[in-house]
């Protein structure tokens, strides 16, 4: 039996919870969703973002799929629909950008484009920690591991049991909390 014949029921098993299941899924899937992206979006780097696009839009509708269906197509709807989307998006805003063939020179000095007030700066120890507290628990555990600690996205997932994806995630949103708690009072 081959992998994709698995795929619907790596799905089902990971809709009731099984989290190995899940994740060979994952791994299984992501060669299909690279050659799908791929085939519209040639640049890798731009290509790999639309891909994460894909698992987090697989993961966010996982308990859509009917296990009695064909996985293929549902996966491939994900796929191209993410890919389109960026397509779009990559178009509205390539419309409205202008190529500058030199950019202009800055200085240091003072008052020359620097605007201390708006970088985040973690000065209060105490104000961190206390923002730290504030996180879920596997946010707190992907700054601690990722940040703190400096581990690689692979050692972390390994010490913490969470997918590389889904600390990416937490990352993510763990540095966008702690952004809006330790903004300037006034600030969003």
């Amino acid at each position: 039996m081959h992998d994709e014949d698995q795929w619907p029921q790596w799905m089902a098993s990971a809709q009731e919870g099984d989290g190995a299941a899940y994740q060979r899924l994952l791994i299984a899937i992501a060669p299909r969703l690279r050659a799908i992206v791929g085939r519209r979006i040639s640049d890798p780097d731009r290509a790999e973002d639309v891909v994460q696009e894909v698992f987090l839009s697989v993961h966010k509708n996982r308990h859509t799929y009917d296990p009695k269906l064909a996985f293929g197509p549902w996966l491939h709807t994900i796929a191209e629909r993410r890919t389109m989307d960026y397509l779009r998006k990559a178009y509205r805003s390539g419309a409205r950008e202008v190529l500058v063939d030199e950019y202009p020179e800055t200085f240091l000095a003072d008052g020359a484009n620097t605007v201390e007030e708006d970088a985040l700066v973690f000065d209060d120890i105490d104000r961190l920690k206390a923002a730290m507290d504030l996180l879920a628990p596997g946010q707190r555990k992907a700054v601690e591991l990722l940040k703190l600690k400096e581990m690689s996205l692979k050692e972390a997932s390994e010490a913490s049991g969470m997918t590389v994806a889904s600390l990416k995630v937490a990352m993510h949103r763990a540095l966008k909390a702690l952004r809006a708690e330790m903004a300037p009072k006034g600030e969003p």
